[in-house]
């Protein structure tokens, strides 16, 4: 199954892999919820899924898949090579995450190692997974916080946002700061960005 929302991509990936005598697209879906239906009515021997869909995400699709279907094969696609979004994948249960930027061999072989039982890490997103391990993470109500400092918010309009007291926001800032190993609000939020804790969109 192939799951993006543009449609010119996904005609793409679909032709590329019907070429194949081996390999056959039994549905294409646009969003992380049509992708879940179609799953349950096919159940595909690999779901290869876009991160970014308009309604639920590449990421927690493949989750919610992969706890309904244990044995299921999800390959993430995307433009992002953001260190979060590669680990939250794995996280998910996907068994590989590959970038728009592959070759039409590498995806078919990809595709042909995980339907056999194996994970597919290319290089690059190997060495963004294993800086992203490297790193503490971030608690829920820190991501919270995070993400106001990144809209420009005070700390006392955080308080106020999340209904905690400034000091409470002071010690989550603290945190915030020695887990992203960043010296001051401003980089901490851009640090946040680079490496795909946080999307403004």
């Amino acid at each position: 199954m192939v799951v993006d929302d543009h449609f010119v991509v996904r005609m793409g990936l679909c032709g590329s892999i019907n070429m194949e005598p081996d390999m056959e697209v039994v549905a294409e879906a646009s969003t992380g919820d049509r992708a879940l239906s179609l799953y349950r009515e096919h159940q595909p021997d690999i779901v290869l899924m876009d991160l970014r869909l308009p309604d639920t995400d590449g990421i927690t699709a493949c989750k919610l898949i992969c706890e309904e279907f244990p044995k299921a094969a999800v390959v993430m696609l995307s433009t992002h090579d953001a260190e979060e979004d590669i680990y939250r994948a794995f996280q998910a249960g996907a068994q590989a995450y590959l970038l728009k930027t592959v070759q039409r061999e590498e995806l078919l072989r990809a595709l042909r190692s995980v339907h056999a039982g194996e994970r597919c890490i290319p290089a690059e997103v190997g060495a963004r997974l294993a800086e992203r391990m490297s790193h503490p993470e971030l608690t829920a109500r820190e991501v919270e916080v995070l993400t106001l400092i990144a809209k420009g918010k005070s700390n006392k309009e955080i308080g106020s946002e999340l209904s905690i007291a400034e000091v409470t926001v002071k010690l989550h800032v603290g945190h915030i700061l020695a887990k992203l190993g960043a010296s001051d609000r401003t980089q901490a939020a851009t640090t946040a960005l680079r490496r795909g804790v946080l999307h403004l969109d």
